[in-house]
């Protein structure tokens, strides 16, 4: 009979314990299996998402529906040692099965602690035998092993693997790149599968089994809106039982006036895919929903029934006091966000559409129909710039010598880190920077902690906007205190504070004057007591931040930021 070796929320099967991660599990550690062996949820609906994922649905992770538990794990690493003789081995040789004590002194045992991983998402044992024997062709017979631990420090260098045979070798050099190289190659082992991926060309790396990098979730979201695909099929399904069967498409769609915020174009589309249900297009990429994202929150959307999901409604800025460059500020009192598991990575995390990290599959083979996703509901408040203000700004020196900066750091690092991918624009730092400024300040007055409000950048071409909102299911709830933030008087004081605050921070003048910092240099003027935010907040991992683009540099007389001598 299976057993039950822990309880994660659901929130967590998506986000830090979904598919192929390890869960530590009382005295010991387990890998959570594949989408095959899981019980299907409740059903949640995102067509947009859906489509992009190129899934027919989402569901949420089970919930206690079954009394030997809802998602199977293996144990993993299957190396362990024992905590007094410190004997070294796969778990069936050295402990029993049921008590899971060692087989020698009764002594409990514990899960290796070092595990190999490769960037095409496999991982297996860390290779012992070979990295002591220096020979990946060394037999089992006459070479047992034990994991000695000096005890004169922590370091590596007095963690000593000793075989039988009278060998030894520390476990320094053996997070080193290349470590493994010619002792063990790759095996395509995918644990949280039945089934290895019989190719891997790919060279293990040593982690610790603990460590962030082992894995990283492969999360897609999206926020309901209502996006014009759905808008014109809605439309469309009311009217074509009337329309001539014979016409064409085109003919069809003229007859019509389009209701607001689509075209001709959309209709006829939509007359095609209700003549051919059949009909597919290219799935969306993430930069495309994000796109129909921003248009929803440009145009904004009132009440229409009290079963709407997205409201967000402009606030009148006429005799604000706000500053010109702020173009729009809106007030969004209702927000849904899909947040669905597309998949994971190992040693370096996956950054968007366009990177060259592989994404490690959920299913044994195909794609799957499904993938577990949660929805939350909250608020949230939307500011976009005048973009006239902002690429005139965007096009000065200064604004281009504080990218010049991160690209100097980019250029020295390898294609297969996290940051060779990342977009260090003037227009990606200042709207960035800017908005862990508003999380930071607004967190101080609208009632939540600054873990749980996120920020959602759109910065592409054409667009230049911020969404700060709270789509969390703890107990944070939604307050409406983000919300009002919106209110142009209580708006114009939080930018004003947060300007303030961002002019001045406890590490300067260290931190004004940096001229790279954080994972690989990819933050300039950015340190823990200005901008950086918890992980559950943003987006870009806290990389390519830089607070010196919205205020200046000291002895640049205030004009070179963003936000100019405003807020002094």
């Amino acid at each position: 009979m299976a057993e039950i070796v822990a309880n994660v929320r659901r929130t967590s099967l998506v986000s830090t314990f979904g598919v192929g991660s390890l869960l530590p599990a009382q005295d010991d550690s387990v890998m959570l299996c594949g989408l095959d062996d899981w019980h299907e949820g409740d059903l949640i609906t995102e067509p947009r998402l859906a489509r992009s994922l190129g899934v027919r649905e989402f569901r949420s992770p089970p919930t206690w529906r079954k009394s030997n538990g809802d998602v199977p794990a293996v144990r993993f690493p299957e190396w362990a040692f024992c905590t007094d003789c410190r004997r070294l081995g796969p778990f069936w040789e050295i402990s029993d099965r049921e008590t899971k004590m060692c087989a020698r002194c009764n002594a409990a045992t514990s899960p290796s602690r070092f595990v190999s991983c490769c960037m095409n998402g496999h991982i297996e044992d860390f290779p012992y035998r070979a990295w002591v024997h220096k020979d990946a062709g060394v037999g089992h017979d006459g070479h047992g092993l034990n994991l000695v631990a000096r005890g004169h420090t922590s370091a590596l260098s007095d963690l000593i693997v000793e075989c039988e045979c009278g060998l030894g070798r520390s476990m320094l050099g053996a997070f080193d790149s290349g470590a493994l190289r010619g002792l063990k190659r790759c095996s395509g082992s995918r644990p949280w599968l039945t089934s290895p991926d019989p190719q891997c060309d790919q060279e293990l790396r040593t982690l610790q089994r603990g460590s962030s990098n082992v894995w990283f979730a492969v999360v897609r979201s999206a926020i309901s809106i209502p996006s014009v695909p759905n808008i014109a099929d809605a439309f469309i399904e009311t009217r074509m039982p009337d329309a001539n069967p014979n016409a064409s498409a085109e003919e069809i769609a003229r007859g019509f006036r389009p209701p607001d915020g689509c075209t001709t174009e959309d209709l006829i589309r939509a007359i095609e895919r209700w003549r051919n249900p059949a009909v597919t297009t290219a799935a969306p990429s993430d930069r495309e929903l994000r796109t129909e994202e921003y248009t929803a929150l440009v145009r904004g959307r009132g009440a229409v029934d009290a079963h709407d999901q997205f409201l967000c409604v402009k606030v009148d800025l006429v005799d604000s006091g706000i500053p010109e460059l702020i173009a729009q500020v809106s007030r969004v009192s209702r927000l849904r966000e899909v947040r669905a598991l597309a998949g994971f990575t190992r040693v370096v995390p996956s950054t968007g559409d366009n990177d060259d990290v592989v994404v490690a599959p959920l299913v044994d083979s195909g794609k799957p129909s499904w993938l577990p996703a949660v929805e939350v509901l909250g608020e949230g408040i939307f500011l976009r710039l005048n973009e006239t203000i902002f690429n005139r700004w965007a096009a000065s020196d200064f604004a281009r010598s504080r990218s010049r900066a991160l690209l100097r750091s980019q250029a020295q690092l390898g294609r297969s880190t996290l940051t060779a991918a990342l977009d260090v624009s003037p227009r990606v730092l200042a709207l960035h920077s800017l908005a862990h400024v508003l999380v930071d300040e607004m967190s101080l007055t609208c009632g939540y902690p600054a873990a749980s409000l996120r920020e959602r950048i759109y910065d592409e071409p054409e667009q230049a906007g911020i969404l700060i909102y709270t789509a969390t299911a703890d107990g944070a709830g939604s307050l409406g205190g983000l919300a009002g933030l919106s209110d142009k008087d209580r708006f114009r004081q939080t930018l004003a504070n947060g300007i303030r605050r961002a002019r001045w921070c406890t590490a300067d003048p260290v931190c004004i004057e940096s001229t790279g910092s954080g994972v690989n240099g990819m933050n300039v003027a950015a340190c823990h007591a200005c901008l950086l935010l918890p992980e559950t907040s943003c987006e870009r991992f806290n990389l390519t931040l830089d607070r010196a683009t919205l205020v200046g540099l000291p002895g640049s007389l205030g004009t070179a930021g963003l936000f100019g001598d405003l807020y002094r």
